[in-house]
């Protein structure tokens, strides 16, 4: 059976319950409705949930819509999400106001049904159609998994949740061993095919959701792991090292094994103020390094510190 697909997510905001009410009664049909009674409810819900467009009142006390249009435009995590004021005023300096601070549309009081309908169905898929091209300036090509962009923006944003929440992140690079001679040995088309079953593997073995695993480049993979300490970041890296080694994909002119294997380098730190996080990733890279040096198909892992300042 086949799954029905997801609807869409509307947030409607308005102080007036009855306002809420009545543009729900239009789009309920199509549309998965949520409702704000104000601009700082609108800003928690759209944080807190996946909404596709806001539909936002103009004039309401306190926070009206203006300011909760720019709150919305200049958070990182709401800044994509399409606003259409819905409002009596028909100045165009109002209008003008409302674009200037990232609306894409207007919606005049009284509704009309037709055009409200007409207006948010092409809001919602203009939000689907950036969706798909983020998601796939985000994606590998050869691979499907993550790429080194959103690696590098994963990364970022899990290490600042890491510092308020003082809580560890740990960050696993994985190479491939001895890759080049596997493209010399049996050629290129093969080793694309390898490094998608390589990738495949290492989405499926990562602990949880939360994890991300992208290619880094290359033959090279990495794993971040939010809120992981060093134990459970050594146990992901050395199941990660057996499964890629039990698929059993021959490699004759590996100087390590008989068939393809993995050397990953791991480390582990408590993020805090200040820390320059490249540090810490080229301690990664050090790690990865050794587990080369040290014979390859190896973890090898540290808790990496950052180096205290000297006071002068």
């Amino acid at each position: 059976m086949r799954a029905q697909p997801q609807r869409s997510r509307i947030l409607i905001v308005d102080d007036a319950p009855a306002n809420i009410k009545a543009l729900a009664g239009i789009l309920a049909e199509q549309y998965e409705i949520l409702a704000a009674t104000s601009g700082p409810e609108a800003l928690k819900t759209a944080l807190a949930e996946q909404v596709d467009l806001v539909l936002l009142d103009v004039n309401m006390p306190g926070q009206d819509g203006y300011e909760t249009c720019q709150k919305l435009k200049s958070n990182g995590q709401t800044q994509r999400i399409p606003v259409i004021f819905v409002t009596a005023m028909d100045e165009v300096t109002h209008e003008t106001r409302g674009f200037e601070l990232g609306a894409m549309d207007y919606v005049a009081k009284p509704i009309i049904p037709a055009i409200l309908k007409a207006r948010v169905a092409n809001a919602v898929q203009l939000k689907q159609q950036q969706d798909k091209l983020e998601l796939l300036s985000m994606t590998d090509g050869l691979t499907g998994i993550a790429n080194r962009r959103r690696y590098e923006e994963f990364l970022e944003q899990h290490w600042l949740l890491a510092v308020r929440a003082a809580t560890p992140l740990s960050l696993a690079l994985m190479d491939i061993d001895y890759f080049k001679l596997y493209n010399d040995t049996y050629g290129h088309g093969a080793g694309d095919e390898c490094l998608r079953l390589v990738a495949e593997r290492l989405d499926a073995a990562r602990g949880r959701a939360t994890d991300l695993v992208a290619r880094y480049g290359g033959e090279e993979f990495v794993c971040v792991l939010p809120n992981t300490d060093g134990h459970g970041a050594l146990l992901l890296a050395e199941r990660v090292r057996n499964e890629i080694r039990a698929l059993a994909i021959p490699h004759s002119a590996s100087q390590t094994d008989d068939c393809v294997t993995v050397s990953i380098g791991v480390a582990t730190t408590l993020p805090r103020p200040g820390v320059d996080r490249e540090a810490f990733i080229k301690a990664v890279d050090q790690n990865l390094y050794a587990a080369k040096a040290g014979g390859r198909n190896r973890v090898e892992a540290t808790l990496w510190t950052a180096p205290a300042r000297v006071m002068l």
